[in-house]
Order: C-alpha cells, then sequence, then structure tokens
C-alpha cells in the first residue's frame, strides 16, 4: 500500500468523501444527534462548580470550585445512594447478564421453527410495553388485597405480603421485572452472534461423538465469547447508571431506604429543590465514575484477552 504524504491527505479524504457520499449522508443524522444532545450539552456542566443562578447565567454565577461535591460526600443520603446504586446495579448485572445468552442458546437449539418463532415473539414482546405499564401490571399482580400472587400465597396457608411496599422486596421486584421485559429482546444480539459460528465445527464434533452439551459449550460458547465480553464492559460500565424512571414508578415513602438511588435524588434536589448546581455535582460525579469503571474494565478485558472496546 502506498504511504499517503502531507500534501496528499486532503485529496485522499476528498476523493474518499467523493466516492461514498451517500454512505456519509446515512451517518449524519447520527453524528448530528450526538453532537446537539449529548456533546453540546456538556458546555452545561460547569455550573456543577459555580452556585448557578437563574437571572446571571451560567457564565455570570459565581464560582465555588468543589463545594457541592464536598457537600454530597459529607451529606446524611451519600452511603445510602451508593449503596443503593451500587447493589441494584450488581445484582441486575448477576442475574440479567446471563439469562439472555442462556435464552439464547435454547433458541438456537430449537429446530422447530413454528414453536422459535412463537418463543422469540412471546420473550420479544415485554420489551415493547412501557415502563408505565409495566409498573401498572406489578401493582395488579401484586396487590395484598386482590393481586393473583397473593391470592395463591393465601390459598396456600399463608400470610398476603405488600411487596411494593416493603424495602426488602424493593431490588428483587427491580431486578427480576426488569429481566422478564428485557431478556428476549437482549437475545436478539446473541442469536445474530450464533448463527455466525460455522456448522461444520458441529459437524466434526458430532463425529467425534460429543453431545449437545458439550457442542453448546465448547462450540456455540466460544464463538459468541467476543460478543459477550464486549456486552459485558458495556454493562459493568453503567452498574451505577440505575435508571430514574422506573425506580420513581416503584419508589413510594415506605420502601425509600431500599429504593433511593443517585437518579432520583438528583431528581429531588435539582427538579424539586431547584438546587441545579448541586445536582449537577452529583449527576457528574456519578459519570465520572461510570466512565472510570468502564475504562478500567475495557483494560483489564484487553490484558487479559484479545477482545475489548477499543
Amino acid at each position: 500500500m502506498t504511504a499517503i504524504t502531507k500534501n496528499e491527505g486532503p485529496r485522499f479524504l476528498l476523493r474518499m468523501f467523493r466516492k461514498n457520499w451517500d454512505l456519509y449522508l446515512l451517518i449524519l443524522p447520527i453524528l448530528a444527534y450526538y453532537i446537539i444532545f449529548h456533546y453540546i450539552p456538556m458546555y452545561g456542566l460547569q455550573i456543577a462548580f459555580k452556585d448557578f443562578i437563574a437571572s446571571k447565567g451560567i457564565w455570570g454565577s459565581p464560582w465555588v470550585g468543589l463545594k457541592h461535591f464536598e457537600r454530597f460526600f459529607e451529606s446524611y443520603y451519600f452511603w445510602r445512594l451508593i449503596k443503593n446504586t451500587l447493589l441494584i446495579g450488581v445484582y441486575e448485572l448477576v442475574v440479567g447478564f446471563p439469562v439472555p445468552i442462556l435464552l439464547a442458546l435454547m433458541i438456537n437449539e430449537v429446530q422447530a421453527k413454528f414453536f422459535k418463532r412463537t418463543v422469540q415473539t412471546v420473550t420479544y414482546a415485554p420489551h415493547f410495553l412501557s415502563t408505565v405499564v409495566l409498573i401498572g401490571m406489578m401493582m395488579i399482580f401484586l396487590s395484598p388485597e386482590s393481586g393473583m400472587i397473593n391470592q395463591i400465597i393465601q390459598r396456600l396457608g399463608g400470610e398476603p405480603i405488600s411487596f411494593m411496599t416493603r424495602p426488602e422486596w424493593f431490588k428483587t421486584l427491580y431486578v427480576f421485572s426488569g429481566v422478564w421485559q428485557q431478556m428476549g429482546w437482549s437475545s436478539i444480539i446473541y442469536l445474530a452472534a450464533l448463527s455466525g459460528v460455522d456448522p461444520q465445527l458441529h459437524e466434526a464434533a458430532r463425529v467425534d461423538g460429543a453431545g449437545r452439551l458439550r457442542r453448546i459449550w465448547h462450540i456455540n460458547l466460544p464463538g459468541i465469547l467476543p460478543t459477550i465480553i464486549i456486552l459485558l464492559i458495556l454493562n459493568i460500565g453503567s452498574i451505577l447508571g440505575v435508571g430514574f424512571e422506573k425506580v420513581f414508578l416503584m419508589q413510594n415513602e415506605l420502601n425509600k431506604d431500599s429504593s433511593d438511588v443517585i437518579a432520583t435524588y438528583v431528581y429531588r434536589s435539582g427538579i424539586l429543590g431547584a438546587q441545579y448546581s448541586f445536582s449537577a455535582a452529583v449527576g457528574l460525579f456519578n459519570s465520572v465514575i461510570n466512565f472510570i469503571m468502564l475504562i478500567s474494565v475495557n483494560f483489564i478485558a484487553r490484558k487479559v484477552g484479545e477482545t475489548s472496546l477499543w
């Protein structure tokens, strides 16, 4: 390959653009989306280091350095927020991450096409439910008076349980409802990776007498391992990024000790309390921790194996 000189660089890029202009046109809306909604708003992060006053604007507000961060670290809620956010994130990772992989492996082994399509449709469908609908279903099914689950418990001789108000049940309900809703949709990428596994490897393994479980363990899993590692890195990188909407809808005064996370605290302090600089500092702290974890896990994955994000 001929080296591109300094003077030829711009000409080469111009020729590539003219040759593939349609591809660059397709990616333009995506670039515009990220620039407009993700990079330009970073300009406002400076209010985390200021006492923001709306009448003075961002530039006119006085700098206060790390005052808001220190206030958050010293607050009564700090350890509760970190503990709840981290526990929910780890719980979700441990339970929710392997389930789509197992589901994809099982669906891949099904030979009957009609049954396979039926299972895929049934498991994909919950993904399209809104969070509000999902929480509404949980409230109906888990109601202490008329919920189906409590009806079964009472028929078995037990006492009804107020699942939605008991702090010890919050994390389990949050995680398992998320697994039920997302496992089918999340398995799509693993099914796509499994379709790329060479069928000749399975044929050779059958000739050698390998059973189905051995072929799954020694052929299918290694075949999708790079995909698993990439998604694991992304999931660990967002382990403190517990979403706001679902937690907020499930949260009440009785389960707040177990359900209060960084996202809901930012909402209370920023939107309800109008403490914009303080809430920006808390949100920035959360994002920085997630970024550090993402970089660290990617570095470890690159050192241990050959698969990483970069």
